[in-house]
């Protein structure tokens, strides 16, 4: 009798843990946005004027540009981000046509 009742609660438990799959009747569609900026590398002696007094300047005449790029933003705004270097640290800067540094 134990075998019987045994049997009939592991059919049921088999029972209510079937599969229900059935084929996806919306597919999913998977969007990427691309980043619209562009990076473009700019010799640092064709840098402008005013981003080289920048870079001539106080706080950041102790750092030494290592390579200059012109940034263009998707909503059509630049800077150029100048790498630096000061011994073994490196960093960015990112200074606008004006000479201005950006945060």
């Amino acid at each position: 009798m134990k075998k019987i009742i045994l049997s009939a609660a592991i059919l049921a438990v088999a029972g209510l843990t079937s599969v229900k799959a059935s084929e996806i009747k919306n597919p999913v569609v998977i969007a990427v946005q691309q980043d619209s900026t562009t990076k473009t590398p700019v010799e640092l002696k064709d840098l402008p004027e005013p981003v080289t007094k920048t870079l001539q300047s106080d706080p950041v005449k102790a750092w030494t540009p290592t390579a200059a790029f012109l940034v263009t933003n998707a909503d059509k705004t630049t800077y150029y981000q100048v790498d630096v270097k000061k011994e073994q640290e490196t960093g960015s800067l990112k200074i606008d046509k004006d000479g201005k540094i950006i945060q």
